[in-house]
């Protein structure tokens, strides 16, 4: 098996499964054996499709006679795996992109004459890749969504809180490369002597501009290969999650309480600010997860870590009033996170009509277990005012209990004094992030 065909595999699953794409593509490389490079250029063509799948089908409709949309679901994957390399991929004779796709519709699409249509649009296409069809600008919601492959309803919201110009660099940063960035686990190494195991063991590296102990990696291959991660020197976290952590500020010796903590990642930023000393209770709803929350605290030493299972929708009278900080970040849409998981974007906008109804459940569960005078910070991964700035408010009003409290982040970051702060693909440079920081009165 072989990139392409490593590609296709994984972009049938997703559209068929609707599961995650970062966990089916993960799975179908498990299996497909392949290097590291074709595992990375597999990568690149899963993401890369899924990243721009409302453009290619654009232009792929251009050039067939019949709507994609009544082909079998492979042959539009391999047809729009070739349109991909021929519109995005230098490197890549056309060619090679055209015979590829038509040697896995072959391979592996019912009908037989299926090859040969897609030969004779990709060919199409690539006689005629200097002259292709314009997107109409007449309406700005149509030209966003095909020209940067975000749904209507997803850009609508968009233009409404930035407006066009910023809306189009942040669709533009939805598409972009990411940065994979690896937080020092200080109770173990300070970010200096992690960046010379890293080298040592040939990965490239540099400080974050702003995120103290924090290293960018480059061309890393599996990182849990490597002596620094099986140490359990770092962990991989996005600096906007590490922000919530901070905003947190649990400190030596507080009970800290996480409640939809899977992965892990802030609860571990949390045990580690915390020097070790106090107890971090890092809860998920799933039991798998607990799991892995306890692998990742096991790898990195971090024995106040305490992994349950439990729902952050109900009560549990022994822990009222007992924690000296609380997290919730809640279940949500995702939509800051689309640059890892392009999938997320195509979600059915019906489907997250329910979250804020979630997440006040949980944050108003929450709140009952916050000391006088402790802390709740309230965060999500989504982009969507209906998830963030308005369950927060929603709860404040609420709870005359609660007060927003500023707080202080990288002064590159943007300004937290109200506490609230939303982080942005096109700003900051992490995900798009919402985190509140709320204190309960003495």
């Amino acid at each position: 098996m072989d990139a392409r065909e490593t590609a296709l595999l994984a972009l049938n699953d997703c559209r068929r499964q609707g599961g995650w794409s970062d966990a089916i593509l993960k799975k179908q490389l498990e299996t497909s054996g392949l290097d590291s490079r074709d595992g990375a250029l597999a990568t690149q063509l899963c993401f890369g499709v899924l990243q721009n799948r409302l453009l290619l089908d654009f232009y792929l409709s251009h050039f067939s006679n019949l709507p994609l949309k009544r082909m079998e679901g492979r042959v539009v994957e391999a047809l729009r795996l070739g349109a991909y390399q021929m519109l995005f991929l230098d490197k890549i004779p056309h060619s090679a992109a055209v015979n590829a796709s038509v040697e896995l519709t072959r391979k592996h699409c019912k009908n037989p004459r299926a090859a040969g249509m897609v030969n004779g649009i990709l060919r199409s296409m690539e006689r005629n890749l200097d002259s292709l069809p314009t997107i109409s600008q007449t309406d700005p919601v149509s030209y966003l969504s095909t020209r940067y492959s975000h749904p209507e309803w997803l850009v609508r919201e968009f233009l409404t809180a930035l407006g066009s110009g910023e809306t189009a660099r942040l669709l533009s940063a939805n598409n972009a490369r990411v940065p994979i960035t690896a937080m020092a686990n200080t109770t173990k190494a300070t970010v200096e002597e992690l960046a010379v195991t890293l080298e040592r063991d040939g990965i490239q590296n540099r400080p974050h501009p702003w995120m103290a102990d924090c290293l960018i990696l480059e061309k890393t291959g599996n990182l849990e290969r490597l002596t620094a991660f099986q140490e359990g020197l770092f962990y991989i976290q996005d600096p906007a999650s590490k922000l919530a952590a901070l905003a947190l500020d649990p400190g030596a010796g507080m009970r800290v309480l996480d409640c939809c903590a899977a992965p892990g990642g802030k609860s571990f930023a949390c045990a580690i600010q915390m020097e070790g000393r106090g107890e971090v209770i890092s809860c998920d709803l799933h039991p798998h997860k607990k799991k892995l929350i306890q692998a990742g605290a096991g790898r990195l030493c971090l024995s106040n870590v305490t992994p349950m299972t439990a729902d952050g929708k109900k009560f549990r009278p022994e822990w009222e009033d007992s924690f000296d900080r609380v997290l919730v970040d809640a279940p949500c849409s995702g939509l800051g996170v689309v640059r890892k998981k392009p999938d997320i974007r195509y979600k059915s906008p019906e489907s997250l009509r329910d979250l804020p109804t979630v997440q006040r459940d949980i944050l108003n569960n929450a709140a009952r277990y916050v000391k006088p005078g402790g802390v709740l910070v309230y965060s999500t991964c989504t982009l969507l005012r209906r998830e963030n700035e308005d369950v927060a408010l929603a709860f404040l009003a609420d709870h005359p209990d609660f007060r927003p409290e500023g707080f202080r982040l990288p002064e590159y970051v943007g300004d937290a004094r109200t506490g609230m702060l939303t982080l942005w693909p096109h700003r900051q440079g992490t995900d798009g992030f919402f985190i509140c920081k709320m204190r309960k009165e003495e």
